[in-house]
């Protein structure tokens, strides 16, 4: 697949691997209320159900909870975490031996952000990691240690919600997608035996009328292993069919296309309740397509609005370090936007949503 080409697309896993330092540790923040006495301090709490959060490149060796800070943001979406190599069932940051999940790494970050009444989201994925066999279920075919993994970040870091980018061959990836899911269902039975609470995210590419047959077989798939998917956040950018886009049209039309694929696969569900597993993540302005796909703070204003009217669950964007206007004219780039921007200007539209959500 063609969708998140930017997150990790021109970077190797080896030089990755190469230079990327560790955020010292720290510990979770405690929970609001007693855990049982297995769990470590930082014992996770509920997202919002309304969440503004932004995905952070965890590879630059910059401050998660320094740039939360600075742009506004309580919450992030920490990018990825993968294998070093095909084959193993040991995730690491960014596939990074010297990264590995524990509090050493991005632990003090992680507990800064939730003491300041916020939370992170760890991404498995992307597009590096789903076209190189190093994506966790691609390389590991054990379904109980892909779920031990999913249990050692909510342990370790004292998260709620875990998100997989499953696009490339990963979303193809049949015996994959099984092991998955299979983990997903493994770990919330866990959760519910020990009073945690631990969400899934799927983050998948979609076309301006929802998702594609493939994506769709991924949360059908989900359905089969009784696997909850708690939130489905469509990549809607980059949609590479030579149009050009108006980027807020085609991220409300995208979800509602999705709206009746959910109602079809959860023909139980509410509609209400379909729009609050929806989530979004647009790419602030020049994506790596082209100027025929520019998201601007405009647009950003307009689905932000929507996004509140639609009770809808996650508002994201690729990436913080985006977030600037150092390079008009630039597409594609990870460290600006391309277009004329105040710095954090993506961020203070969209932490709005979270804030709503409070009310």
């Amino acid at each position: 697949m063609r969708r998140l080409r930017t997150l990790l697309s021109c970077l190797s896993v080896s030089a990755l691997s190469a230079g990327l330092v560790g955020i010292g540790g720290g510990s979770a923040l405690a929970a609001p209320h007693s855990p049982p006495s297995s769990v470590v301090s930082g014992f996770g709490r509920p997202l919002p159900a309304q969440v503004a959060a932004p995905y952070f490149e965890t590879w630059t060796g910059e401050s998660p909870a320094a740039l939360a800070a600075a742009s506004g943001n309580k919450y992030l979406t920490l990018a990825f975490l993968q294998t070093a190599a095909p084959g193993s069932c040991t995730a690491y940051w960014n596939g990074a031996t010297d990264q590995p999940i524990s509090r050493s790494t991005l632990g003090r970050d992680i507990a800064a952000i939730q003491a300041r009444g916020g939370d992170v989201i760890p991404s498995f994925g992307g597009w590096s990691a789903d076209t190189t066999g190093t994506e966790l279920a691609d390389s590991c075919t054990s379904v109980d240690a892909i779920a031990g993994v999913f249990r050692s970040l909510v342990t370790t870091y004292g998260i709620s919600r875990i998100d997989l980018d499953v696009e490339g061959d990963s979303i193809d990836n049949a015996a994959g997608i099984d092991r998955r899911n299979k983990a997903i269902a493994q770990v919330q039975r866990w959760a519910q035996r020990t009073g945690r609470t631990v969400q899934f995210s799927y983050t998948l590419p979609t076309s301006t009328k929802g998702l594609e047959a493939n994506g769709l077989a991924v949360l059908r798939n989900a359905v089969d292993n009784g696997a909850r998917v708690d939130v489905v956040n469509l990549m809607t950018f980059d949609y590479y069919d030579g149009a050009t886009h108006d980027m807020a049209a085609d991220t409300r039309t995208a979800a509602e296309g999705l709206h009746a694929q959910l109602a079809a696969l959860y023909p139980k569900k509410s509609s209400a309740k379909l729009w609050s597993m929806i989530g979004v993540i647009e790419m602030p302005g020049i994506d790596d397509y082209g100027p025929e796909e520019t998201f601007t703070v405009q647009n950003a204003v307009s689905v932000e609005k929507w996004a509140e009217a639609r009770r809808i669950n996650t508002l994201s964007f690729w990436a913080l370090q985006r977030d600037n206007g150092g390079c008009p004219g630039t597409g594609g780039s990870d460290s600006c936007s391309g277009i004329a921007q105040g710095t954090w200007a993506f961020s203070h539209v969209f932490e709005r949503f979270t804030s709503r959500g409070h009310r």
